[in-house]
């Protein structure tokens, strides 16, 4: 469980449809009202054969006719009706639930380290699609069944026994439907969003599937998941498409036996011709909606997966309580004997790491690859919450800290600099309304404005989707100014010179001098020791431990001594990095 406290509350999901009842329960109201004027056709069809016919009344007729035509009007309009009310519900659920379930799919990429992927807004297309297709009438019109039946018994109670075993085999077979389909389905399901995962993962890594002739191999080792999904779906509709056609069997079946008992009584006087008409057309409008529901079941089963992913996602990444918002942060920092695993792995990647910085101070972290630096770093901005440990910024635990409030006071610079669609200006100001001040300040921070300037549109230059119209070098430094922007109290660079080149390296080394003289705490993971030499202390890793800590003269000293072979380390990952 570690720090990461949450809200206790329902499911998300579940509120949100409870909040949209008063349209569910209209929805009902109208199904109900659709369902009896059904009965319109059999009972006309009943007074035209037993009416008009022996009297020989045009004027009945014409009456009947349009008594008919209204009521049927009436369905017609209530159909479209319910019909835009879910629409309306769908709408409402997507602007209720889209931006919390985007958000809890970020929250859990966090989480589990296995990249990225928007399969909970996926999901709640699919509920989406299914409140507004086909499927959804058949379950809503299928509970007005005995309405019918009911009917079919005031005709003749042979009628209505015959109906009702016709309806208790079709229910029974929509059962066996479920029974036999639902784990197929829903295994299905989850191996189709492996797959659906696996192929954004090689179209994220486009360039080194096609450098290394990797795709071969990576489309067999898509295919085994696609394949495994074909297979489950494939053995679901060979068995659901056995008990539709039994079903569809059955009714016609039962459709002639009305016919023929409805005979067998008007023979014997004990019904008229357009009573046995009329109890045929209801036996089969009481008996359709059973049918369509189990030719439509595997969309039910894909919306319930995909309902009850949702609702599991929500329910793992709740939002963060509500607090009273404090002041802006100073920028000291707290680390008390954190411990922290990521999800599935058998060994801490943190081991009780400890340490404090002062407000205003520089620290450098180095340390070999895999010695839990970037871990670290992620751990400081609270995008993690350690196992055990505390993580305090102003004595404040950060996991504690609600995100919107502490984010403005925080700049982030990752490994990975990934930049938005969107122009320059926009990315600096991280997507948000801002002044032109605010942006062309962080840009003049982080020392690359005139770069900005020498560009087609300046600010207004579009970077293309993850700014692929930008080399690495210029990402890594507009990433730099928007981690500057507004001038955050606690600035945190990981490896900030990747990328760069010597003009690159120099602006990036002005900016560090920018911070440390403003007073601004700043965190940089390093590789290249040119940058420990402009740093206030130094923290060294190594296997997740921290192995050396204090002022920068001091460890670096420690580290030319009897330790000298962890500099070497250093020096050796960064070489391989470069390389």
């Amino acid at each position: 469980m570690g720090n990461d406290k949450r809200i206790i509350q329902n499911s998300p999901i579940a509120e949100a449809m409870k909040a949209c009842r008063q349209g569910l329960i209209a929805v009902v109201i109208f199904s109900f009202c659709i369902n009896l004027l059904m009965l319109t056709a059999p009972i006309y069809m009943m007074q035209v054969f037993d009416r008009v016919l022996s009297s020989r009344s045009s004027e009945t007729l014409i009456m009947l006719f349009v008594v008919a035509v209204f009521a049927l009007l009436t369905l017609g309009l209530l159909d479209v009706v319910r019909g835009r009310v879910f629409i309306k519900v769908s709408d409402w659920l997507d602007d209720r639930l889209g931006g919390d379930v985007l958000s809890a799919n970020i929250s859990q990429s966090l989480k589990t380290q296995r990249g990225s992927n928007v399969q909970g807004l996926r999901d709640l297309a699919t509920v989406k699609g299914f409140l507004t297709g086909p499927a959804v009438f058949p379950i809503l019109d299928a509970p007005w069944a005995p309405v019918f039946m009911l009917v079919m018994f005031l005709l003749h109670p042979l009628l209505g026994w015959v109906s009702l075993i016709g309806a208790v085999v079709l229910f029974s077979l929509v059962l066996i439907n479920e029974f036999t389909s639902k784990d197929k389905l829903m295994k299905a399901g989850g191996a189709s969003v492996t797959a659906m995962n696996k192929a954004e993962a090689a179209v994220r890594n486009a360039d080194v599937v096609k450098g290394m002739g990797m795709m071969p191999n990576l489309i067999r080792h898509w295919s085994k998941s696609a394949t495994e999904s074909r297979s489950y779906q494939n053995d679901a509709s060979r068995s659901s498409g056995m008990i539709t056609a039994s079903s569809k069997f059955f009714r016609m079946v039962l459709q002639v036996g009305i016919l023929t008992a409805g005979a067998v009584l008007v023979l014997q006087n004990e019904l008229t011709p357009g009573a046995m008409i009329a109890g045929s057309i209801l036996m089969g409008r009481a008996l359709a909606p059973v049918e369509q529901a189990i030719g439509s079941w595997k969309t039910v089963i894909a919306a319930r997966a995909a309902y009850e992913r949702i609702n599991t996602q929500l329910r793992e990444n709740a939002p963060q309580a509500q607090s009273m918002p404090l002041p802006p942060p100073t920028g000291k920092i707290d680390v008390e004997g954190v411990i922290y695993a990521y999800p599935e792995s058998s060994e801490p990647t943190l081991k009780n790491v400890s340490f404090t910085l002062a407000a205003g101070e520089t620290l450098g972290v180095v340390g070999p690859t895999a010695s839990g630096k970037s871990t670290l770093v992620r751990l400081l901005i609270g995008n993690l919450a350690p196992r055990s440990g505390h993580v305090r910024l102003d004595d404040m635990d950060v996991a504690e800290w609600n995100a919107e409030d502490l984010g403005p006071h925080i700049g982030y610079l990752p490994q990975d600099v990934e930049l938005f669609g969107g122009t320059i200006q926009e990315n600096i100001a991280r997507l948000g309304e801002a002044s032109s001040e605010d942006v062309i300040a962080a840009a003049q921070l982080a020392n690359v404005h005139e770069m900005v300037l020498r560009m087609p549109k300046g600010y207004d230059t579009e970077i293309g989707e993850r700014g692929m119209a930008l080399s690495g070098g210029q990402r890594q430094r507009v990433g730099l100014a928007r981690a500057l922007f507004q001038s955050p109290k606690l600035v945190v660079l990981d490896e900030p010179n990747a990328n760069l080149d010597q003009e690159g390296e120099l602006a990036l080394l002005q900016a560090i001098e920018k911070l440390k003289e403003t007073k601004t705490t700043a965190i940089i993971v390093a590789h290249r020791p040119a940058i420990l030499q402009h740093v206030d202390k130094i923290l060294v890793m190594k296997e997740g431990t921290v192995r050396l800590f204090g002022d920068r003269a001091e460890v670096l000293n420690a580290i030319s001594g009897p330790q000298k072979p962890a500099i070497e380390t250093i020096e050796q990952s960064s070489t391989a990095r470069q390389s």
